[in-house]
């Protein structure tokens, strides 16, 4: 039995990488996929691989609140409700403490945690209102735990992602809502790519050269977070809820 039969799932930022990842593994597993995106066509070019009695994209800009929780709304309007929820969209613009502008700063928290915050918050009335069961998985990053001195806001925003998450699971455990995180670390996706030549200089060798210094001898891989999340919105994670987990190679606290 697929994992996510009849349910219908939320992606935001489902249009690209990760969140693309998670769109097409919760079609493989059986749900109705509506996902949120700023590129009409790419939304449509994912729609059409799927096929439209599988997925539904809605265009909506995320750092705009109301369009975040009009995005839930119009997938209740067109599809009838929502039963699981995957905040997937970010923005990892480098900025430091000393050269991060306050604009900087507010795009960064848009995104990053304003947006997870208000997608929650219709998601789950949607579930509330129904009296009905759910599972939130929220995409944080290992960056929550301090990050880079050139992910300054973005950290900020993940942290208070982290804390937001355990907060939101705690208020709704008693309404069967599940609501739980993953940290991922250093993940292989086409804008990962564009970061590194935009920011760090990197050339075609980046990849395998950085690969060579990782544990695991590969960065993260899309369609393994993928089935990750799928796992975590699923009954088959159980009880779980209010958990951060860190979904890396790099292992918080010990050192040499």
């Amino acid at each position: 039995m697929p994992l996510l039969t009849d349910k219908v799932v939320l992606v935001s930022g489902g249009t690209q990488g990760v969140g693309a990842g998670i769109v097409r593994a919760a079609a493989r597993e059986g749900a109705r996929v509506a996902f949120t995106g700023r590129r009409p066509e790419a939304g449509d070019q994912l729609v059409d691989e799927l096929g439209s009695d599988v997925a539904t994209f809605v265009r909506a800009d995320l750092a705009d609140a109301e369009q975040a929780l009009g995005s839930v709304r119009q997938v209740v309007d067109r599809v009838g409700r929502v039963d699981c929820l995957v905040n997937s969209a970010g923005l990892t613009t480098r900025g430091t403490l000393l050269d991060t502008t306050p604009d900087f700063f507010d795009t960064q928290i848009a995104i990053n945690l304003r947006a997870p915050f208000f997608t929650m918050q219709a998601a789950v009335a949607d579930m509330v209102g129904r009296d009905a069961p759910g599972t939130i998985v929220n995409i944080i990053s290992m960056a929550a735990h301090g990050g880079q001195p050139y992910l300054a806001p973005y950290s900020a925003a993940k942290a208070g992602l982290a804390g937001l998450t355990k907060n939101a699971a705690f208020a709704h455990r008693w309404d069967r809502v599940r609501i739980n995180g993953l940290n991922i670390g250093w993940t292989q996706t086409e804008g990962e790519d564009a970061i590194q030549r935009r920011f760090h200089a990197a050339d075609d060798t980046w990849l395998d050269e950085a690969a060579q210094k990782l544990p695991m001898g590969k960065l993260g891989q899309v369609d393994e977070i993928a089935d990750f999340v799928v796992f975590l919105l699923s009954d088959r994670s159980g009880v779980v809820t209010g958990s951060i987990i860190d979904w890396d190679q790099v292992v918080i606290g010990p050192y040499d």
